[in-house]
């Protein structure tokens, strides 16, 4: 009979071959083209905002490094009015901000919330997908099923293990000769509030502040070293990260993340098994303290849905990293500005004095009372904000007061060390001295160590909370009276430091 033979192919293999890549070369093709389009319409939209020339490779970045940066930016803000580009690299753009005005335009606008960028998928990595950096319907979800655990009922209980952690650093001062040698506050102050908070997130005590470092407990060195290495990564962002995964502080900050995310998963699973029967849920909810991982455990949603494992990891690494170093900050530069001002510091010790009487114990209706002494702490929070920029991403177009627009999906940063220049008259008021009686003649939004709007810090009161607790128990024991052969020189980070520390002399108050 006639053998049947396979009906030919309409294409060969070689053809489907060759029709692919041409589909791919049209695609790519198309891209460049929607991307060069966009590029165009982005940099006709920031034509409206003159800014200091750019190099086409680098573009500013080779102007803005390290504390000499700071500089740079402050001398660009007083030269550009309220806001100006700043690329990074040829390809992506930011519009520095430095007009409360501008930034109230931004962080105060409804509805979809202009989301955090710059650094997002260093801090993924580090932090997981927490409050700091989610966006849409799920930051909605967890912003509201964490606001519990910052209720004024919860923050009470940490006021004294606040006290029991500064009480340590002080104690450590004591015993130092302070007085003829200056000490560097910044690492004392940091380990401080380390401990601190691994007692009110976790309810475990560390030894980290009296050991000779913080190498005694593996997590307390991996949220120690991923503080420093991701400001390193996200502050010396180039085209060489595409290898920094293969660099030795590559390793270093897989091998941080891992530890972190290691304990948290631990301690976490251990706490469920503890809340898996109603009896010793009850056991939990009757102790002296409800902790950070109680309440995140403990929290639903109208549905009855909590947190998944994943979820609530990302929140305790993202309330670990963003409640130690930024608060750590905060502190010493509060001491610093003070030893600079002894007639302000003397003020606050009379005041927190008059408040305690003989006791040398801060309790929680204490801190309401501190009138001047909270004052003091915001005048230096908007002299040395801990978090010297806030990025955010628009979702869609925006028109500023002065009739200048962006696109959506610009790049901006609202640079609170800026916005200190152009807030009032310079005949009424120096924006640059540590003026405290002139906080009510502020902007609205000149002020913003914690940002503003509905992203504004979740975590403020308790941050406010330990730089009271921290400054009231100093004064207490101490006179701050600064180092003049080692003045800190600003180093903007993701967390505002100085590079060579934060050195004072602090003599003892007999």
């Amino acid at each position: 009979g006639r053998g049947f033979l396979p009906a030919p192919s309409s294409l060969s293999g070689t053809d489907t071959g060759t029709l692919s890549v041409v589909l791919g070369i049209i695609f790519v093709l198309l891209k460049v083209v929607q991307f060069y389009q966009e590029r165009k319409k982005l940099i006709k939209a920031l034509e409206a905002f003159p800014g200091p020339p750019k190099h086409w490779l680098y573009g500013h970045n080779h102007l803005v490094r390290r504390e000499l940066g700071s500089i740079r930016i402050m001398s660009w803000g007083e030269e550009y009015p309220h806001a100006f580009p700043r690329w990074f690299g040829p390809l992506l753009p930011s519009l520095i901000i430095h007009h409360p005005e501008y930034a109230k335009s931004i962080l105060g606008r409804t509805g979809k919330s202009p989301q955090l960028v710059l650094g997002s998928c260093v801090l993924d990595i580090s932090l997981g997908q927490g409050l700091l950096i989610l966006n849409g319907t799920k930051w909605f979800q967890h912003r509201k099923l964490l606001t519990p655990a910052f209720h004024y009922d919860v923050l009470k209980s940490y006021v004294d293990l606040m006290s029991d952690s500064v009480k340590v650093m002080l104690d450590k001062w004591e015993k130092k000769n302070t007085e003829k040698k200056s000490v560097e506050l910044f690492q004392d102050v940091s380990l401080m509030t380390l401990d601190s908070i691994m007692k009110c997130a976790f309810s475990y005590n560390t030894n980290c502040q009296t050991q000779r470092s913080a190498n005694s407990d593996y997590y307390i060195r991996a949220v120690y070293d991923l503080s420093y290495l991701v400001s390193n990564r996200v502050q010396t962002f180039s085209f060489k990260d595409i290898f920094y995964d293969l660099t030795r502080k590559g390793h270093e900050f897989q091998n941080a993340c891992k530890l972190a995310h290691t304990h948290t998963d631990k301690v976490i699973k251990e706490r469920k098994m503890l809340l898996s029967s109603e009896k010793e849920l009850g056991k939990i909810q009757k102790k002296r303290h409800l902790d950070f991982l109680d309440i995140l455990l403990c929290t639903k949603d109208a549905n009855g849905v909590g947190l998944s494992d994943e979820d609530l990891r990302a929140e305790v690494d993202t309330f670990m990293f963003e409640g130690h170093d930024t608060t750590a900050s905060g502190i010493s530069w509060l001491l610093y500005c003070l030893s600079l001002y002894p007639e302000y510091q003397q003020r606050c010790r009379e005041e927190i004095q008059g408040i305690l009487g003989d006791r040398d114990t801060i309790e929680w209706e204490d801190l309401g009372k501190m009138t001047y002494t909270t004052m003091c702490i915001k005048e230096s929070l908007r002299l040395f904000p801990p978090v010297p920029a806030v990025s955010r991403c628009l979702s869609k177009s925006i028109t500023f007061s002065d009739g200048r627009s962006l696109p959506k999906l610009v790049l901006l940063m609202s640079e609170p060390t800026l916005t200190k220049r152009p807030l009032l008259l310079p005949q009424v008021y120096d924006p640059l001295r540590f003026s405290p009686e002139n906080s009510a003649q502020r902007h609205s939004h000149a002020f913003l160590p914690f940002s503003a709007g509905s992203r504004n810090c979740i975590g403020q009161q308790f941050a406010m909370n330990e730089m009271k607790v921290a400054l009231a128990l100093t004064l207490l024991r101490f006179k701050l009276c600064p180092d003049p052969s080692k003045p800190p020189r600003l180093l903007p980070q993701l967390i505002l430091r100085s590079s060579n520390g934060i050195h004072l002399h602090l003599r003892k108050i007999h």
